[in-house]
């Protein structure tokens, strides 16, 4: 039963998503919008990289776990987070949460 259990195991990692890569995103906020370009790199739950987007060019931290990610970058006078759900590895889309800017929506494909 353990060795089942084991491969079980196994096999749903072996399928898990792997999001690195370039994403375009469309952010929707009551104050506005933007498409900021995201440069992923995941490893295991660890999720990291650069924003390029209508704020500059910041680095990303934040995780993968299961079909749930979350990141974020600036620092503790503007940070922007991102909540969201995976659609396989090409597709995903949730919430984000830019401070004083605001509350909205975002998607996001792969490229």
């Amino acid at each position: 039963m353990k060795i089942l259990a084991a491969f079980f195991l196994s096999s749903i990692l072996a399928l898990a998503a792997d999001i690195t890569g370039t994403w375009t995103a469309n952010v929707v906020l009551a104050a506005g919008g933007g498409e900021p370009k995201l440069e992923l790199k995941q490893s295991g739950e660890t999720l990291t990289g650069t924003y390029h987007g209508q704020f500059g060019d910041a680095a990303i931290t934040g995780t993968v776990k299961g079909d749930k990610v979350e990141f974020s970058f600036g620092n503790d006078a503007a940070k922007a987070k991102y909540s969201g759900t995976l659609d396989g590895d090409k597709k995903m889309a949730g919430t984000v949460d830019y401070g004083e800017v605001g509350t909205g929506t975002f998607t996001a494909v792969k490229n």
